[in-house]
């Protein structure tokens, strides 16, 4: 399911959405306002719908970027990758090994493997993440899944692409092999919440939020 008008607009980007069944993942389209440069992040199980978004729209992919390794959130990356080959993927350091992994990335478990290109380039915090006109931060927040990162442009508001770290009043699952609630906790605190309650959070999956509403009706991470 993908919508011609953006999910958010905050200057100078365009965020558009494209629902990827069977887990309803949300994979966005980035696209600065003055350029035909797009980013995809987090390619789900609906690669054709994201192929066919970008070229309807007339846009160019400079890069594939991973949140983490799961495979709702990567097994749209070899379809997007043999549609532009020279499109780099990247991903957290620590979850570059799960996308040739179908055990690690989780579809074994649901009869499906899952074998991702590898990735061209990993992420790391302190390290921003930097393609073509695009400049991010990088955090890592494990918890969900070790080598989990969120980043944010620094945009009019920020926005935070935040996987499944931060939900709409919710949080990503932490009871997967490398889950950890502590540590999932410990990054939205710590990080997170240190950002502006005006940031946007466009999460892995369900309807965007904001840090302030999250700092205040989140029942799972409640400031302390």
């Amino acid at each position: 399911m993908q919508s011609c008008q953006p999910l958010v607009t905050a200057s100078p980007f365009e965020v558009y959405r494209i629902i990827s069944r069977p887990f309803y993942e949300n994979t966005y389209v980035v696209i600065q306002s003055k350029s035909k440069d797009c980013l995809i992040v987090d390619p789900g199980f609906e690669p054709d719908a994201v192929i066919r978004f970008v070229d309807e729209h007339k846009l160019a992919p400079i890069a594939i970027v991973l949140t983490h390794g799961h495979s709702d959130h990567i097994a749209g990356v070899a379809s997007i990758k043999q549609q532009w080959p020279s499109t780099p993927v990247l991903i957290g350091h620590g979850d570059a090994a799960k996308l040739s992994d179908p055990v690690a990335n989780l579809s074994a478990g649901y009869g499906i493997d899952v074998i991702s290109p590898p990735a061209d380039a990993v992420l790391r915090e302190g390290e921003d993440l930097q393609v073509g006109d695009f400049r991010a931060t990088v955090v890592e927040i494990p918890g969900h899944s070790e080598g989990h990162v969120v980043f944010w442009f620094t945009s009019d508001p920020i926005l935070v692409f935040a996987g499944d770290v931060l939900f709409h009043e919710g949080i990503g699952r932490t009871d997967f092999p490398d889950g950890d609630f502590s540590s999932l906790e410990s990054g939205i605190v710590n990080k997170l919440y240190k950002l502006p309650d005006s940031a946007i959070v466009l999460p892995g999956h369900g309807e965007p939020t904001t840090i302030g509403h999250e700092k205040k009706h989140n029942p799972f991470v409640p400031l302390p």
